[in-house]
């Protein structure tokens, strides 16, 4: 009967955490795609150019992309349950701050705070989850919380238009707010145990502060590229990295253990697998939102009911992809929706003007159920591929390759419309131009997700 009862009790708290851990992986995403439709409001009221505008949506990307190694790091020496909860905490009231800012400074300023609570979310939740469920359960609940993440950005752009047409564009960080209220609660009242399996070790201060600085250039000088003061950013920060590895090499406690790299094939090609997955997909919906509203005609709402075909597709096959991940080899899985996703990227390379709905939905269909297929057995491939005591780690140095690959694929469109378009607005004398560069950057976009099969097929087997 004992073993009955502590045998539920295990159910019930597993339920709990993949319950306050999804919660928290469906809020930053959906603030995310929120944001994009706010963003114009914003501009508005606060009189901001589009450098500004850019830097409100950029800011709270580099501040989680900077963050979320050190963050995993300190979550496997002092608990990941302290520094998730801290996290949800710090996004919930940075999130409050955001909606009673009264400038452009503040805004920006308090979304850094938000990308920081952000990555102390996202460097803890998978490893939290890989945790509390033992490895023939792993697929299933990674997939459950990529759906959660997919679900995010499908409702973002409904609710968050909603929200900003008729309660303004404050009640979005409002709403994130009362959400991160209610998961610090359970957080409180149900989650048990703290998971600290590098307890007792030191924290790498100096990798830490070498690893944030570099990846900080780098991704700010890669936005002001093609201006030279960009490229000697980009290659300051690589120099800088350069150091930081060769720094965790020789220290004795590092944030990020080169040998996972060195010595694991596995982590090394899946984390390299899933950077150019999101250098090749992220800016996808940036540009077919443009596409659809200038070129096609489509007012936002409907152009954002278009689009969620991607998502919500993404959202119901994610979780099936995982559970198959369990029972089938995750490489084969991940790579097959690599693949799917090359083919559809090669057919947005064929939009013009007289494309039909019906392509561009088809297409879009395909892309959402190739990233399906390739994001939860990724991720399952990556935290069985480690020990429990780098879970944190494993877990935040994914998360950075998601941000890190998301900033240069709309970096990549920057680069590409500044070379052919230049600084101009897109009026319709400038719909030719603006095809030919969306084209180019879907080309680059496939043939990087092209070569991103044979990294995905380069990680060998892991069960």
């Amino acid at each position: 009967m004992d073993n009955k009862s502590n045998n539920d009790s295990d159910i019930i708290n597993k339920r709990v955490v993949l319950l306050i851990v999804t919660l928290a992986s469906f809020l930053t995403p959906f603030m995310s795609s929120s944001m994009n439709i706010a963003l114009p409001s914003i501009g508005k009221e606060f009189s901001m150019n589009v450098v500004l505008l850019n830097w409100v949506a950029t800011s709270y990307l580099l501040a989680a992309a900077i963050f979320l190694v050190p963050f995993g790091k300190i979550a496997d020496i002092k608990g990941r349950k302290k520094v998730f909860s801290y996290g949800i905490l710090i996004y919930a009231l940075s999130s409050f701050l955001c909606a009673i800012s009264t400038s452009s400074v503040m805004l920006i300023s308090f979304r850094i705070l938000q990308g920081i609570g952000s990555a102390m979310i996202f460097g803890t939740a998978v490893a939290i989850l890989t945790s509390v469920f033992p490895p023939r359960e792993r697929g299933k609940v990674l997939g459950i919380n990529a759906a959660a993440v997919y679900l995010g950005l499908s409702l973002g752009p409904f609710l968050g238009g909603s929200l900003t047409q008729y309660l303004g564009w404050r009640s979005i960080f409002i709403a994130n707010a009362v959400l991160g209220l209610i998961t610090i609660i359970l957080v409180l009242w149900k989650l048990k145990g703290d998971w600290a399996e590098a307890k007792g070790e030191k924290f790498d201060f100096i990798g830490s502060i070498v690893y944030s600085l570099s990846l900080a250039a780098i991704m700010y000088g890669f936005s002001l590229i093609p201006a030279m003061s960009g490229l000697w950013l980009v290659l300051v920060g690589v120099f800088m990295f350069l150091l930081f590895v060769r720094w965790e090499m020789k220290t004795k406690n590092p944030i990020l253990d080169i040998n996972l790299f060195r010595n694991n094939i596995t982590f090394t090609f899946s984390n390299i697998a899933a950077l150019i997955n999101y250098s090749a997909t992220f800016a996808v919906a940036f540009l077919l939102s443009l596409y659809l509203q200038y070129i096609k005609g489509f007012s936002p709402q409907n152009a954002g009911s278009i689009l969620v075909a991607q998502p919500v597709v993404m959202a119901i096959f994610s979780p099936l992809a995982g559970r198959l991940s369990d029972r089938v080899e995750p490489g084969i899985i991940a790579s097959a929706g690599m693949a799917l996703t090359t083919v559809s990227l090669s057919l947005f390379t064929f939009l013009s003007e007289k494309t039909s709905l019906e392509v561009i939905v088809a297409s879009l269909i395909l892309l959402g159920f190739g990233l399906a297929l390739f994001s939860s057995p990724n991720t399952n491939a990556i935290m069985s591929s480690v020990e429990r005591r780098f879970y944190g780690v494993a877990s935040a140095t994914l998360a950075t390759m998601r941000l890190t690959g998301q900033t240069l694929s709309m970096g990549i469109v920057m680069l590409i419309f500044a070379i052919y378009m230049g600084n101009v607005q897109i009026t319709p004398q400038y719909y030719p131009i603006f095809l030919t560069s969306m084209k180019t950057v879907f080309i680059i976009f496939a043939l990087l997700c092209f070569g991103g099969i044979f990294a995905s097929l380069a990680r060998g087997k892991v069960q």
